[in-house]
């Protein structure tokens, strides 16, 4: 019921934006815009006094008239205009790539992690971006498309340079922790601050597996580039090869991710290890005299100290092993199979090493307390509009991890016989699917258009705007949900985030390059693309080959990423238009 509340909200969000994007597109609002912010010339050419000042040409609008996209949504030529339209048309993709997430997680609780998760769920991660490229060589004539088909290899390197560069970064510095004696993080240690070389991210090796595997993805950039090298080379028969291979990477890198075990043996580490949290935190929630989070939404330390009371059964203000053991067998967590010594054992280990800061093998009320704490907060963060009814929130979570758990653990394809409303789940998840992908198919084509007029109004490169703005609309949420995971500051959950980055680049590299390479062969466009597909090959190399042979990642590693994003920009910048490239 939450997530159809939550699905709802979003649904109506979209189309408020809708209506005033319509709305806004009125001559009357845009003569007001006009009055407002001017760049001091009217319509009639003659002076006037803006309020706010512009570049000559961002607002007045060229002599050409605009056609209405759809005969419905509004048109304008003007700079200003064209920034609007970017922005609406870029939320309702950022829209369309959320109901798209959201449809295909709810599938995956339904059908399992097998075919659903290492085929279904990677494409359509990727198909907003897919779809803006396909699209930005499809309309108009063939000058027009290799005009404008400029946009869509901009949101190719644009996206794929962000993941890498400063989605990858920005992880690092949420995530980071205390640096040990052995250079691996301690989880959920953080006392040393933005120290470069004593802080930092572990990850282990299967991710950097993944960090290969991106780098492998790289090849058919390399082999479009062929008759560039070797100019007696046809041009066309290598991006026909390109597209081959890429096309041939997209299918194996599926492949994989079905019939490989250890992607599924991750997702059940770390929904069982969820799925503890959860039972420990309902647990708790039970035992305590009082709500575990206070009216404000924040921890109740008053209750969880009388929890602590309760549970040190020999009153010495300590809790030992025997202790923690016999909370957490009054869990009875039967998915977990906690009736079992090893289980058991594997479990009170765990909350030790999470809550133990000082190393004695027994909880204080402090160590307690901020272990509870830390829990509380990853399960708030794991239920979306949780407020201060703790037990109602826990009880979510609690559901909702017991089913992530059941489901991994199945790892089949088949449906999960004991989701209750399966059928109703499913045709939810379907709905949220086809919405999504409408949205993009119908949204798409306007926000290259409103690309395509911006450079035009204001003499900025398309390609810059596409790279710039245009990964923002389709990869928001992932680097939201990228961020939430790597700042639980463990190794598990940032293994799980930098392999999601990889990837989500991975995606770029054979699906969104083998849409584009299909659009360039198809229309006989020319392939003049050699700065742009230069910076994602340096990119991906010089990250690729960072992470493919460590697995600890200092403080300072991130810098180095970050540098990486303008970098990139100012390349494509000399070699375009200092060296004539383009």
């Amino acid at each position: 019921m939450a997530r159809t509340r939550r699905c709802s909200a979003s649904l109506f969000s979209t189309l408020v934006v809708f209506t005033l994007l319509l709305a806004l597109g009125g001559t009357s609002h845009a003569r007001l815009l006009s009055r407002l912010v001017s760049d001091g010339v009217d319509g009639n050419g003659e002076s006037t006094t803006p309020i706010i000042r512009l570049p000559r040409g961002f607002i007045r609008a060229p002599e050409e008239s605009c056609e209405q996209t759809y005969g419905l949504l509004p048109c304008t030529t003007t700079g200003l205009g064209n920034l609007f339209l970017i922005m609406a048309y870029g939320f309702l993709m950022y829209k369309a790539a959320t109901f798209l997430s959201s449809g295909s997680e709810m599938l995956l609780e339904i059908m399992g992690p097998g075919i659903i998760g290492g085929l279904f769920l990677p494409i359509l991660g990727a198909l907003p971006d897919a779809m803006l490229i396909l699209v930005s060589g499809l309309s108009g004539n063939k000058e027009t498309a290799q005009s404008q088909v400029l946009i869509g290899m901009g949101l190719l390197a644009g996206s794929t340079v962000m993941l890498i560069t400063l989605l990858w970064g920005s992880c690092i510095v949420v995530g980071k922790c205390d640096l040990g004696d052995r250079n691996t993080s301690l989880d959920m240690q953080d006392t040393k601050g933005f120290n470069l070389f004593g802080s930092g991210v572990t990850t282990d090796r299967q991710t950097s597996d993944a960090a290969k595997i991106m780098g492998i993805s790289i090849l058919p950039l390399i082999v479009v580039q062929i008759p560039k090298v070797f100019p007696h080379v046809d041009q066309s028969l290598g991006v026909l090869c390109a597209l081959i291979f890429a096309v041939l990477l997209l299918i194996v890198y599926c492949l994989y991710q079905v019939f490989q075990p250890w992607i599924q043996k991750r997702r059940l580490a770390y929904a069982k290890h969820k799925h503890v949290i959860s039972g420990i935190l309902k647990h708790a929630q039970k035992e305590a005299v009082g709500r575990l989070l206070n009216e404000n939404g924040e921890p109740n330390i008053a209750v969880i100290h009388k929890l602590f009371r309760k549970i040190d059964l020999d009153k010495n203000g300590l809790l030992s092993r025997k202790e923690l053991r016999a909370f957490i067998i009054g869990m009875s967590l039967k998915e977990l199979d906690l009736d079992s010594d090893e289980a058991l054992d594997e479990a009170v280990d765990k909350v030790i090493d999470e809550f133990d800061s000082s190393g004695d093998n027994e909880l204080n009320v402090d160590e307690f307390t901020g272990g509870i704490c830390k829990y509380l907060g990853e399960a708030k963060d794991g239920v979306p509009k949780s407020g201060a009814d703790s037990s109602k929130f826990i009880h979510e979570f609690h559901s909702k991890a017991g089913a992530e758990h059941k489901q991994v653990a199945e790892g089949s394809d088949e449906v999960v016989e004991s989701v209750e409303n399966s059928t109703l789940m499913i045709t939810k998840a379907v709905l949220l699917l086809v919405l999504g992908t409408v949205m993009a198919a119908a949204f798409a084509d306007p926000l290259v258009d409103a690309v395509d007029n911006f450079s035009l109004a204001t003499s900025i490169p398309s390609f810059f705007i596409s790279f710039i703005f245009m990964p923002l609309a389709t990869n928001s949420s992932e680097a939201v949900s990228a961020l939430i995971f790597a700042s639980r500051k463990q190794q598990r959950t940032s293994s799980l985030t930098f392999s999601e980055i990889y990837g989500g680049v991975t995606m770029n590299n054979t699906l969104c390059l083998a849409v584009f390479l299909a659009l360039v062969y198809v229309r006989g466009l020319t392939w003049d693309f050699t700065s742009e597909v230069l910076i994602i090959l340096l990119v991906c190399i010089i990250m690729g080959l960072f992470t493919c042979f460590r697995t600890t990642f200092p403080l300072w590693t991130c810098f180095v990423a970050y540098l990486l994003y303008p970098l990139s920009l100012l390349l494509v910048y000399i070699l375009d238009f200092v060296f004539g490239w383009s």
